[in-house]
């Protein structure tokens, strides 16, 4: 006798027998294929524009750009090391200091009359 290794999240083959069986009451067997070649579009084109974007993301070689695309990384390259150099101005309305409060003496007892006396 061979033993039954539990498949991932600790489900093993009745479980996951008992959720295609769901599944398909759910969804109807007529559907199930439209499904399936719809999730499988979508993951296509998931991965054709994440493939778009990482080469978009590809740095250009100086080589290969403009003069304008040179000039303008020039330009910002100048204004972000001018920006380190500047140093920070102070607020134009002076922050005024915050009073610090005085602690509260707690009443002095006065000594009462004695009426017994």
């Amino acid at each position: 006798m061979t033993p039954v290794l539990p498949l991932a999240l600790g489900l093993g083959p009745p479980e996951i027998i008992l959720i295609i069986v769901v599944v398909v009451l759910l969804f109807g067997a007529k559907k199930l294929p439209e499904l399936a070649r719809g999730s499988g579009r979508a993951l296509r084109i998931f991965k054709a524009e994440t493939k778009g974007l990482l080469d978009d993301d590809d740095d250009v070689k100086d080589s290969e750009k403009t003069e304008a695309q040179l000039q303008l990384d020039a330009q910002r390259r100048a204004e972000a090391a001018q920006r380190l150099e500047t140093p920070v101005q102070q607020p134009v309305h002076p922050v005024h200091p915050v009073h610090p409060v005085q602690p509260v003496q707690p009443p002095v007892e006065q000594p009462r009359p004695d009426s017994d006396r």
